[in-house]
């Protein structure tokens, strides 16, 4: 089956043309799952404070693939424009991120 079939579409809303600022949404017919909200480094930090490409709210759940700040970074953002879904990852990574965005 082609994606198209299953009514699947793969959005890149940041890292394309570039390393990071990982971000994009999975379309799965009426189902949307971010993947990854990264921030952007380096020369690109000013896209931090640009939009996401989309609303956060129409997003069910965010998926997390590891803590990294280019991959992790604008979650906090995203909350704070409403997405109010589940973020999915390993226990590993949620304990890294905790460190890493709350500290000691």
């Amino acid at each position: 089956m082609s994606p198209r079939t299953l009514g699947m579409k793969l959005e890149f809303h940041g890292a394309a043309g570039g390393v990071t600022g990982s971000h994009m949404v999975l379309h799965a017919r009426d189902l949307r799952i971010g993947i990854d909200a990264g921030l952007f480094q380096g020369g690109d930090t000013d896209r931090n404070q640009d939009g996401f490409g989309h609303d956060p709210n129409r997003l069910k759940a965010m998926i997390l693939t590891h803590a990294h700040v280019d991959h992790s970074g604008r979650i906090p953002l995203f909350i704070n424009e409403g997405f109010k879904g589940s973020v999915c990852c390993t226990h590993a990574t949620r304990d890294l991120y905790l460190d890493i965005q709350v500290g000691d």
